[in-house]
């Protein structure tokens, strides 16, 4: 089929990647604009899925809107079957849904209607949630509340940072794509409404969030760390200059104290019931470094607090 590829970060690239391979035809790659890059913003540095769209040759459109009128011809006179959105990061407005002959269809990183919005993958692994997985869904007006044609359900382990999960979903979203445009190439492919019940919206992840909050419970510090990883980071600061530290990776452990105080020198830490103990860390402009090495230089001993 001729097809729309809308995506932007590299969670969209092996989606892209899969339906070229399967022989559909790319008419064009619908991306953000290149952005700022470096400590500096100097340079300006192609999306992921347009670097991807340029080794390839595919035609890239990088519209800062959709909503004038000049896009939306642009868009139409491509004669597309259909347009594949992953993570695009734009609002489609009508005429865009409507600008292909068969729809848009949206590979989406949740279970809906359970986590509809922009950090399905992080939001779930906050809330503690056992699996999520992958949706293809026929897009309408509503923000992820289109009709779902296909699913596959993924485990999410104690310990799996979202990271991890994004890795694994991406591989997934793209082998499901392909299944899906079989399926409405062939005329089979059947849609179902979503439930109306266990609507979740996984907002936008803010700065103000990724502090440690060490007077939680140990459960949710965990799922905070590992929610957060590795971008952007929870963190926390500790040493009479407070030194940021982002944690990468941690486990629940047994102990209790003091919240934010340090139980041994493993980088056990008091929770506000039970404790975490911190595997992995990553000190401003450094590396990340498992916890023994990172303790090698650090002046931090039992009884101390971190903030």
């Amino acid at each position: 089929m001729r097809v729309i590829f809308m995506g932007t970060p590299e969670f969209s690239v092996p989606t892209l990647r899969a339906i070229a391979d399967a022989g559909h035809k790319i008419v064009a790659v619908y991306t953000q604009p290149p952005r700022p890059a470096g400590r500096r913003g100097l340079e300006t540095v192609p999306s992921p899925v347009q670097q991807e769209a340029d080794r390839r040759g595919f035609a890239v459109h990088t519209p800062m809107s959709l909503k004038d009128l000049t896009a939306q011809n642009a868009f139409r006179a491509l004669a597309a079957d259909v347009a594949v959105v992953v993570a695009y990061g734009l609002l489609l407005p009508e005429p865009i849904l409507n600008g292909t002959r068969l729809g848009c269809y949206n590979g989406h990183a949740s279970l809906l209607p359970r986590w509809r919005g922009a950090a399905p993958i992080q939001r779930a692994i906050m809330a503690g949630d056992k699996e999520t997985g992958m949706m293809i869904m026929k897009m309408d007006r509503g923000l992820d509340t289109g009709p779902v044609a296909l699913s596959e359900r993924v485990q999410i382990g104690a310990d799996m940072t979202a990271g991890e999960l994004h890795d694994q979903l991406m591989t997934v979203g793209a082998e499901l794509m392909v299944r899906a445009l079989s399926k409405l190439e062939d005329g089979a492919l059947a849609l179902t409404p979503q439930a109306q019940d266990g609507v979740l919206y996984a907002s936008k992840i803010e700065k103000g969030e990724t502090r440690i909050q060490w007077s939680n419970p140990a459960a949710e510090v965990h799922n905070h760390i590992r929610g957060l990883s590795s971008f952007p980071g929870a963190w926390y600061e500790a040493g009479a200059k407070a030194e940021r530290v982002k944690v990468l990776r941690s486990t629940q452990a047994e102990g209790s104290g003091e919240p934010g105080m340090l139980l041994d020198d493993d980088l056990t830490v008091a929770c506000g019931r039970g404790a975490v103990r911190l595997v992995e860390v990553q000190k401003a402009g450094g590396k990340p470094m498992p916890a023994q090495e990172f303790l090698r230089g650090a002046q931090l001993k039992k009884g101390m607090k971190l903030q």
